[in-house]
């Protein structure tokens, strides 16, 4: 039971729960239960506070000592709560937070000194009373949401929520909601309301219209105590509530009629720019315009794209218009968003215009009708023939213009055109069988050119049907064949070609001439069918050689036409097989005369050019033998004079000016040789050249004659020494302008002369004159 202490502490005790009866251990009926400590949270002590004391019966008797067990005691978080083990008494240590710990389970002990357990553990509970010491927080400082525009009075459009640490079911966790403030106020101060107990905000008046306000900002205030103002803590978080767009603005358009113009025949033009104002959003579906043509072009030759960043109308042109046909469009235009308008708004007349559109005349091509043009015409027309007229229209009705015609294309260059009727003449004989014409037809194209500014052209086809005449004669095909000597076993099938096309070629007639008779003789023809017919050797034996057999084919033109061409038949020996022996083929085997030509040329320039060759060898050897110096002066062993000094220039030495060897009046021009070529200074054995002997008179120009014979008849000589060798002259000339130096008496004596004069020739003649003016020294 409890027993209040004076001090109105209270007294726990020990419940007698075992009672030994009839030696069995009985438990004692529990009959009250130990109601939990409410103990306030913060409380400001002095501590350690004391709360109950514990105490058992068995005090009496015994030295008890108290404990306590639990979380707050002996277990996280320690120490808070501590009993005085010997008086049991239960005290708090410091203040409590019930928003960390609500509730406190510990468990008290009672044990003798020795330790030995003398009551059973009781259980206390400590419950923390809470206090209003925690204020409200929004989950977000910043709450944003959005309603549409226009949105009716009672639509929702966001909760905001707030928490209170304290205990939710007291008056200190219970929360109340307002709005404190609303910017902007307009268009009224109350747009929103708030439901004070689940934060749900609601619209509360009409008039929203994002065109005027598109944000609203919402001062919210969350305060406990139910939000009593007086005892209440309060906190305050933003909500910003933006007005979405809907299509309650149509588009308008700026002006109520546009202005475009575009050429004739040209598409793809941007004609008109029509503008339009929206109030919606930009960019959005309720802003996007689209246009429509409601009227004026029933044939859908206009069509009106939108410009993604400027939302204007762009009128194009899709299908080309023709100036002649429609000189002017008057479209009318609408203008809707790609959204439909809100319920209950209406197009007003400004979403519709006016596009006046002008068509410009441009000079167009003119063109031929038909094109192409087909006529049909027998083949070997005569030059000058009028074949047809093919003309050109010019679509430019409302210009003065005049049309010039031109042949572009003819390549068989059989026709000309009219420049200003457009008459096409023929100038040569058509021809079915040209090459020009492909399966009986001929095209040529001709150009018509107009002088308007700049002057328009365009073309036209004229196709010729030819019909085919019997202008070509049929030829035997193949030209060449080959038989045996003999009838069997061999036969020659042949054909006719004919470039004419049925009834002008085939059924062909076969028959060979009459003359020369040896045709006939040799030869029969024998008419397969239509187109081929057979030829056989007549008699049993024909030498094998080359014969040309004259074959006359008809055709069935009407008239005929017949012709007698050559067959080239080579008449070989035969095998058994009936083909020709090898040793006959090449034997008998002839050839053309274009083949002989060839043959010829190619051999006659292989000539010119063997013989090119051998020329310019020469001409190198020549070259080289002139350049090399042909013998070494140590080589040779002949009494020839040996020069230790460079006295020549060796090629550089050929041109000699023999006038200072003579009087100048007396050089003839053709006196100087030219140089001819050196040989090598090897004598072989030859006659002895007969040099020339100088004249006996004396001449001015003696020394130079004989000095251009005696190079005449050394450049004659085989065994003359090359040409920069010194040639030696044997005799000298018998006369001289010098007088005979034989007027010197040389058996006298030394002594019958007087050699003074020496002395006046000067320092060069000085030893001589001491040898000789000595007297008999």
């Amino acid at each position: 039971g409890f027993n209040r202490e004076p001090q109105e502490i209270e007294e726990i005790v020990f419940p007698r729960q075992l009672s030994n009866h009839n030696g069995y251990l009985q438990r004692q009926k529990r009959d009250w239960v130990i109601p939990p400590i409410n103990l306030p949270e913060n409380s400001r002590g002095p501590f350690p506070q004391e709360l109950v004391r514990i105490r058992s019966d068995r005090d009496k008797n015994l030295s008890l000592r108290y404990s306590v067990t639990g979380p707050g005691a002996d277990q996280p978080p320690t120490g808070i709560f501590i009993i005085n083990p010997i008086s049991g008494q239960l005290s708090v240590t410091k203040p409590l937070d019930r928003e960390q710990i609500a509730r406190f389970h510990l468990r008290a002990h009672a044990v003798d000194i020795n330790g030995n357990q003398v009551e059973n553990p009781i259980d206390i509970v400590i419950n923390v009373i809470d206090m209003n010491d925690n204020r409200p927080e929004f989950l977000h400082q910043v709450w944003n949401g959005t309603v549409p525009e226009g949105s009716k009075p009672g639509t929702y459009v966001m909760t905001v929520t707030a928490i209170d640490a304290d205990d939710p079911n007291t008056l200190n966790g219970m929360l109340r909601y307002r709005i404190l403030s609303q910017a902007p106020s307009s268009s009224s101060p109350n747009m929103f309301t708030i439901n004070n107990e689940t934060g749900d905000i609601i619209t509360v008046a009409a008039g929203l219209d994002r065109e005027k306000v598109q944000q609203y900002t919402l001062i919210i205030q969350a305060t406990d105590m139910e939000g009593n103002p007086t005892y209440g803590l309060s906190n305050t978080a933003t909500a910003v509530i933006t007005i979405t767009d809907v299509n309650d603005n149509p588009p308008e358009f700026t002006a109520m009629t546009f202005y475009g113009e575009v050429p004739e025949n040209r598409v793809d033009i941007i004609v008109a720019n029509l503008t339009v104002t929206d109030k919606d959003q930009p960019h959005t579906p309720a802003w996007n315009a689209v246009y429509r043509i409601t009227g004026g072009d029933p044939t859908g030759r206009f069509i009106i794209q939108t410009d993604p960043n400027s939302n204007d109308g762009l009128v194009t042109v899709a299908k080309p218009i023709d100036f002649e046909t429609n000189r002017m469009f008057v479209l009318t235009v609408a203008a809707e968003n790609q959204v439909p308008l809100a319920k209950g708004i209406q197009h007003p007349p400004q979403s519709t215009a006016t596009v006046s559109v002008t068509v410009i005349d441009v000079n167009e091509n003119p063109y031929f009708t038909p094109n192409p043009k087909l006529v049909r015409h027998e083949e070997g027309l005569r030059a000058g023939t009028m074949l047809t007229t093919f003309t050109a229209q010019d679509p430019d009705r409302y210009m003065q213009q005049n049309i010039r015609y031109t042949k572009l294309y003819d390549p068989a260059n059989w026709l000309k055109i009219d420049p200003v009727n457009g008459q096409i003449t023929t100038i040569a004989v058509l021809d079915r069988e040209s090459p020009n014409v492909k399966n009986n037809m001929y095209n040529a194209t001709f150009l018509a050119s107009d002088n308007g500014i700049p002057p328009m052209s365009g073309t036209g086809t004229l196709q010729i049907y030819l019909l085919d005449i019997n202008d070509n004669a049929p030829q035997v095909l193949p030209q060449e064949a080959e038989t045996c000597e003999t009838p069997d076993p061999n036969s020659i099938n042949i054909t006719a070609l004919d470039y004419d096309i049925d009834p002008n070629a085939g059924p062909f007639a076969f028959d060979l001439p009459l003359s020369p008779p040896s045709i006939k003789r040799n030869w029969t023809i024998t008419r397969l069918n239509g187109d081929f017919a057979q030829l056989n050797l007549k008699i049993k034996f024909l030498e094998a050689g080359i014969y040309e057999v004259p074959i006359i084919i008809t055709d069935s033109g009407n008239p005929p036409k017949s012709n007698t061409s050559v067959l080239r038949v080579k008449v070989c020996q035969c095998d058994s097989n009936g083909d020709c022996t090898d040793v006959d083929r090449i034997v008998g085997a002839g050839l053309g005369t274009g083949a002989i030509i060839a043959i010829l040329l190619c051999i006659i320039i292989l000539l010119i050019l063997v013989l090119m060759f051998v020329v310019w060898m020469k001409r190198r050897d020549k070259e080289r033998q002139a350049k090399q110096l042909l013998i070494d002066p140590e080589d040779d062993v002949r009494d020839n004079i040996l020069k230790y000094d460079e006295e020549g220039g060796g090629e550089e030495d050929q041109d000699y000016d023999l006038s200072q060897l003579q009087q100048p009046d007396t050089v003839e021009p053709d006196a100087i040789k030219p140089v001819g070529i050196r040989r090598l200074d090897e004598r072989p054995i030859h006659a002895e050249p007969q040099y020339p002997v100088r004249s006996a008179a004396p001449h001015p120009g003696d020394i130079g004659d004989f000095i251009n014979e005696g190079l005449k008849a050394a450049d004659n000589d085989p065994t003359a020494p090359p040409y920069d060798s010194l040639l030696v002259f044997d005799y000298e000339g018998s006369g001289s302008t010098a007088g005979s130096l034989s007027s010197l008496n040389s058996s006298s004596s030394g002594g019958e002369q007087d050699y003074d004069y020496l002395n006046d020739w000067g320092p060069r003649f000085k030893k001589l004159a001491d040898m000789y003016g000595g007297g008999d020294d």
